[in-house]
């Protein structure tokens, strides 16, 4: 399976966040919440590096070798607008 790394990471994620809601519910310590929260942003954030590695790897590779100048133009374009978007806060 292409993303099968990754679906682990996020299935791994998905049962982490089910905790933190139950520290939520239960009024755990908030540090420890916080805590948490930025562990599950950490990872995935390493499910983003995963699927980006693999999209730089096939769908832009493929389209910077390609002969269409307007595909790599627009595979480089969602590049610039992912790091964008990962800059704002």
């Amino acid at each position: 399976m292409k993303h099968e790394n990754a679906l682990q990471r996020l299935k791994t994620v998905e049962g982490h966040l089910r905790g933190i809601t139950r520290m939520v519910e239960e009024d755990a310590y908030c540090i420890d919440v916080i805590r948490q929260i930025q562990a599950v942003e950490a990872a995935l954030n390493k499910v983003s590096s995963i699927i980006l590695e693999d999209h730089l790897n096939s769908c832009v590779i493929t389209a910077v070798q390609g002969e269409d100048p307007s595909e790599r133009e627009r595979v480089l374009k969602e590049i610039k607008e992912v790091f964008e978007t990962a800059t704002k806060v």
